[in-house]
């Protein structure tokens, strides 16, 4: 149990903090459903509480993934938060599901809600404080990515970097956009419903809502099964291609692979050196190789072979590599 609750320190931050705002929206959003019968409050709610059970979800299995390799499983638990995030997607799919439902039960039998400024008045702390949250998953995935944007730049960047974020960090991200982004729809919906007499549009409100819902699971889907398979990393591998090359004994690389599991990456490299090279100045080669590969974050195994130089170049190293 001390192991459990010292992993949970390592967790990811930005999923404990959306599970616990989200919570907060939560609640505020059932009693406020429940006091004017609002739709489009309806789809709020089990949005945000389908978020925030996901996001907990999330913490816990980004936290578990940290555990140290076992000689059951030498390989470590790095997608085991892929794992989690495969499971905590069903529960998405569910209330995306219940919110479809309930937004074309009320075009076909639409109804006046009442409470238009209650209903006004959470939507837009939700906007707010989901907003906060979303901003903090950019400033997560800046740390992840080792960018250094600030202001309206951060946004751009976070889209373009997202690919290379933590699993449980990409999961906040969308669900927060997905969540700002719903949450001023439904104040749209709500604005409309109460000044015409248009109330199916608390019902679009719904659908739509649990449409971007959907939109999340899919994507979140397709992300974290390539990851429990074990994906290759090609950005990871292009920045130790160039790292590897510097090094004045590499005459090539004849081999690289650098596979993603959750957080961690496995590297195998297989260099080309001089064959007249000693045994004890190729270790102090792979020595020196295995400390700077390691010294890249996330990497928590490296593997590295030797063959002898074939004067033919194999590996180029980008352009653009740093």
């Amino acid at each position: 149990m001390g192991e459990f609750f010292t992993l949970l320190r390592r967790g990811n931050r930005s999923a404990l903090t959306a599970g616990i705002v989200n919570s907060v929206i939560a609640i505020i959003k059932a009693i406020a459903y429940v006091l004017t019968g609002n739709v489009a409050m309806f789809a709020e709610m089990m949005h945000t509480l389908g978020d925030a059970a996901n996001q907990f979800f999330v913490f816990i299995g980004s936290a578990l993934s940290k555990k140290a390799p076992t000689k059951r499983f030498p390989n470590g638990f790095g997608r085991l938060v892929n794992l989690v995030l495969l499971g905590a997607i069903l529960f998405v799919g569910i209330m995306a599901y219940e919110t479809i439902h309930e937004g074309i039960a009320h075009i076909i039998e639409p109804t006046e809600s009442t409470g238009f400024w209650i209903t006004l008045s959470v939507l837009f702390v939700g906007v707010v404080l989901e907003s906060g949250v979303f901003v903090k998953a950019m400033q997560e995935i800046a740390h992840d990515t080792k960018l250094d944007s600030k202001g309206p730049r951060l946004i751009l960047d976070s889209f373009r970097s997202l690919k290379q974020a933590k699993p449980a960090t990409r999961l906040v991200f969308l669900e927060d956009l997905v969540a700002t982004a719903g949450g001023v729809v439904a104040m749209i919906a709500v604005i409309i419903s109460h000044v015409t007499p248009f109330h199916q549009a608390e019902g679009i409100a719904s659908i739509l809502i649990g449409l971007m819902m959907f939109y999340v699971v899919g994507n979140v889907f397709l992300q974290n099964a390539a990851g429990a398979l074990g994906e290759a990393d090609e950005t990871m591998a292009a920045r130790l291609g160039g790292l590897i090359m510097k090094d004045p004994d590499v005459k090539d690389i004849s081999k690289l692979e650098v596979i993603k599991e959750g957080d961690h990456f496995h590297v195998e490299v297989e260099i080309e050196v001089d064959p007249t090279l000693t045994i004890a100045q190729a270790d102090d080669i792979k020595d020196r190789l295995e400390l700077q590969i390691r010294l890249q974050q996330g990497i928590i195994d490296v593997t590295i072979g030797f063959d002898e130089d074939d004067k033919i170049q194999q590996y180029i190293v980008a352009t653009d590599e740093t």
